[in-house]
């Protein structure tokens, strides 16, 4: 029987019986179309159903969904393919001692057994197989990896699994291969897809994964040099939306709002691409006249014009002339500052958008020193420079407790009720491990009231995830589609933008919101 399960504020979870109902009830809920669906995300047994509450109420379209009934067969392919596995990972012995084989014997049977893709997720060109050996269930990591290898081969739970880029993870890792598994160049990028049938094949040569691309100069009338970058500086514009289909999750700017701000500034449509940089830092140099503005995070900034320096007010459109530098100190508020660019950069978008996804390598590189990226120019912008403004309000700061609403759910039940409590009572730390992926926070550990191991099932940016050491991680725009670890939680959308600030050593308390 299907569950109906509370995700966010702005997502149901279809919760079936069985992967075999869920594999039929996706393409039931494609055909149907309701209104205000804007993207469905299938996992083990479950579908996660995101809405714009704005069309659609939750209750109105939860009864609709309940109300679809699963086709009689699910989606089919006659696609096979073979995958070199040279099997060395660190977690082998351990995964053969838990299954109560010696590692050969374990190697030998990943071989023989057949391997379908099940559904598709966590990064663009992961696939959940499922085998035919029952000897395959095996528990995730207490605590996940921050950094896996692209290229591993895993297990989890009864599936196994390739990470197509370096990402962070929690299965168990067995092997490598140098298959490439996300290809925007073949059609379609992803290697596997659902129904596909999957071999592994044991070879004993050294395995080299590609690595990632790097910007090259580029010459340009207008365009921007990176002379230095700071801690993080990335494109990015509103995201990729919708894209679940192919696993590529939305990623975009951390805080939307002021991204649309920084643009409304110069004059640009509010989703046009930028710079998001991390913790300030940065010096770009201007080829050709720009203009630009600063949003997000409060940092001394200034323009340098050959030896004359001085101060840009925060959120005011200024003018730069050929050779003018930028200058972005320190953040004193917040994390992340937003540099709006009249008339956006001159890249090409990549499915759709330039958004950086740092969990799935889509978009432009992480900028560095020496990069120049191409602009559109001033001229291109079809709007006069914004002059006017709201009243700018301050960001957190470390050591400041900021306030988060919160849904509970989908997988609140699986944890003691003093879990609840603590969730709801502990002033939550956001530690220096946090990146775009998630926040992740340090407090009382949230105590389970279930063991074992939870189906792969969507999760939202926002979701509070809970892996085995009782240390949530709060999920921004990088996170994967799917994931194994219950979601106790999920931030409200209006909150978000405030998550995408938070510098570590901030403290988070998270409050019911009203229904």
């Amino acid at each position: 029987m299907t569950r109906l399960l509370p995700a966010a504020d702005t997502a149901l979870l279809l919760e079936t019986a069985d992967l075999d109902e869920a594999v039929r009830l996706l393409p039931a809920l494609v055909a149907a179309a309701l209104p205000g669906v804007t993207e469905l995300v299938p996992a083990a047994r479950t579908i996660l159903v995101r809405f714009d509450p704005s069309l659609v109420s939750a209750s109105a379209l939860g009864a609709a969904l309940l109300a679809v009934e699963p086709h009689a067969e699910g989606a089919a392919t006659d696609r096979a393919v073979t995958i070199p596995v040279r099997y060395d990972g660190e977690d082998l012995a351990e995964v053969a001692a838990h299954l109560g084989v010696p590692v050969d014997d374990l190697v030998a049977r990943h071989q023989a057994a057949l391997w379908t893709v099940a559904f598709t997720g966590f990064a663009p060109g992961f696939g959940y197989l499922v085998g035919d050996d029952p000897l395959f269930d095996v528990p995730r990591r207490p605590s996940p990896r921050t950094r896996i290898p692209a290229g591993s081969v895993a297990l989890a739970g009864r599936f196994s699994g390739i990470y197509p880029k370096q990402s962070p993870g929690g299965w168990q890792l067995i092997g490598r291969t140098d298959a490439v598994l996300w290809d925007l160049d073949r059609e379609p990028p992803a290697l596997l897809a659902p129904g596909t049938a999957v071999r592994f094949e044991r070879v004993e040569r050294e395995l080299v994964v590609a690595a990632a691309t790097t910007h090259a100069p580029t010459a340009s009338t207008h365009a921007v040099e990176v002379v230095r970058a700071g801690l993080q500086l990335l494109v990015q514009d509103l995201g990729r939306p919708g894209m679940a289909s192919l696993g590529v999750s939305a990623s975009g700017a951390a805080d939307r709002s002021a991204l649309r701000e920084a643009n409304r500034s110069v004059g640009n449509p509010p989703g046009c691409a930028g710079l998001e940089l991390a913790g300030g830092g940065a010096v770009l140099r201007f080829r050709g006249p720009a203009v630009v503005a600063l949003g997000g995070a409060l940092a001394d900034a200034s323009l340098r014009a050959g030896d004359v320096e001085h101060a840009i007010e925060h959120g005011r459109a200024v003018a730069l002339d050929d050779g003018d530098e930028l200058r972005v100190g320190a953040t004193r508020d917040g994390l992340r500052t937003v540099i709006a660019l009249r008339g956006g950069i001159a890249l090409e978008p990549v499915l759709g958008s330039l958004a950086t996804d740092t969990l799935a390598h889509l978009g432009p590189a992480a900028l560095s020193a020496g990069d120049v990226l191409p602009l559109h120019g001033p001229a291109a912008a079809g709007a006069a420079v914004e002059r006017t403004r709201a009243p700018r309000i301050p960001l957190p700061v470390a050591g400041e407790t900021v306030e988060l609403e919160i849904v509970l759910g989908p997988r609140d039940d699986w944890f003691a009720p003093q879990a609840l409590r603590d969730l709801l009572d502990e002033a939550w730390l956001v530690t220096p491990r946090s990146d775009r992926v998630g926040v992740r926070l340090e407090g009382r550990p949230l105590e389970r009231a279930r063991d074992g191991e939870l189906d792969s099932e969507g999760a939202v940016t926002g979701a509070i995830q809970v892996p085995p050491d009782g240390q949530p991680v709060l999920f921004l725009p990088d996170h994967p589609l799917t994931g194994g670890y219950p979601i106790i939680g999920a931030v409200v959308d209006r909150d978000l933008d405030l998550a995408g600030q938070l510098p570590p050593d901030a403290r988070i308390r998270f409050r019911l919101a009203e229904q």
